[in-house]
């Protein structure tokens, strides 16, 4: 029996479950077995699987999360190993050979691997290594490069901007400043596109230093032109020009161990105290993870899922499915392991933005 692997990685999405989908279907109809891998790279080198039967996926094309379970600190090159006598943390070490070992064990002829940038880090130098691989993009950051657009992005700014949408009625009746905070820690994609969607008057994200002084100079002018509420929308990684990110909290035994946010309670308070208007924060968190995905997400983690099979059947390992000009096409693991796909300044939909009175708390 030909065998194929898959795994999830990173943070969970909506739309993951319709690419194991994909994957599972396409695989049976060449005569494969799929081993679906438990809990991201963990699975891998705890030799954790199940057997992906049509039973097992039929129905979750639309469910939110995945079936398989996540990790966003899972890493067979950062694993913990037991602590040294004497040593009060835990030590990170290099347990790769194992998940190759497991790989070989189980006698497969290829895995699938799915998410975003950090996963696909790994995924690189797991096939370097010996693994014959092929990623799948999938974040709701949008970030990862080589492709347009990654599943579980419109369905998160779908999310977004609907919260958004529900607190404008609130802004307005008590005539408030009410700023949102949505994920986005290094590329503002979310907080743009919601931002924009929603009639944001403010959006802040981490590709434009932001001034609070212009942040406050856009709420006093709409004061004087009678509207007498603002919406902000900041992503989590926006900051201050020559200031830092704002960080909830730091995981020592996580691939990037630095947790942000609070941006959206720091922003409000300083509109208060320089404007003299009552600001609320609001912080979207995970919801925008959840729920049933898209659509569109549907089709593009469809496409992308039977696409991805395609090239392990064809022995094409090394490479990342992705989404170019309205087509399926693959870039090498190493191109998508890159810098992340960041907002340009030029980009069409910040250049709208601007034309239509938003600010982006960076303009005198």
């Amino acid at each position: 029996m030909k065998r194929i692997g898959i795994l999830t990685g990173g943070g969970d999405c909506p739309g993951l479950n319709a690419v194991i989908r994909a994957v599972t279907k396409a695989a049976h109809q060449s005569g494969y077995q799929v081993l679906g891998f438990q809990d991201g790279y963990a699975g891998l080198v705890l030799n954790r699987f199940m057997v992906l039967t049509d039973a097992l996926v039929s129905g979750i094309l639309t469910q939110g999360g995945t079936i398989l379970g996540t990790s966003n600190k899972a890493n067979p090159y950062r694993w913990p190993v037991p602590k040294r006598s004497g040593t009060k943390r835990a030590r990170l070490g290099d347990v790769s050979k194992k998940a190759l070992a497991h790989f070989k064990k189980n006698r497969l002829r290829g895995l699938i691997v799915t998410g975003g940038d950090g996963t696909m880090a790994i995924a690189k130098k797991l096939h370097d290594d010996g693994v014959p691989i092929v990623g799948i993009p999938k974040t709701i950051d949008n970030d990862l490069p080589g492709t347009d657009i990654t599943f579980g992005f419109e369905t998160a700014v779908i999310t977004a901007a609907d919260a958004i949408d529900k607190i404008h009625t609130t802004a307005q009746s008590h005539h408030r400043v009410m700023v949102v905070e949505v994920m986005g820690r290094y590329a503002g994609w979310i907080a743009l596109y919601s931002g924009a969607a929603s009639g944001g008057d403010v959006i802040l994200i981490p590709e434009i230093p932001y001034r609070i002084e212009a942040v406050c100079r856009k709420i006093r002018e709409r004061a004087r032109a009678g509207k007498h509420f603002t919406i902000i929308v900041a992503a989590e990684g926006a900051k201050p020009l020559g200031g830092r990110w704002t960080v909830q909290r730091r995981v020592a035994d996580s691939t990037d161990p630095i947790r942000l946010g609070g941006i959206a309670s720091k922003v409000a308070y300083e509109v208060e105290n320089k404007t003299g208007l009552e600001a609320r924060s609001i912080v979207l968190g995970h919801v925008q993870r959840g729920g049933s995905p898209t659509p569109f997400d549907r089709l593009l983690a469809t496409r992308f899922g039977t696409a991805a099979m395609r090239l392990a059947e064809s022995g094409s390992f090394g490479r990342m499915v992705a989404y170019k000009n309205n087509c399926i096409e693959s870039i090498s693991l190493e191109d998508a392991a890159g810098p992340i796909r960041t907002v340009p300044a030029d980009h069409p939909l910040l250049v709208s933005a601007r034309t239509v009175g938003t600010s982006f708390g960076d303009l005198d």
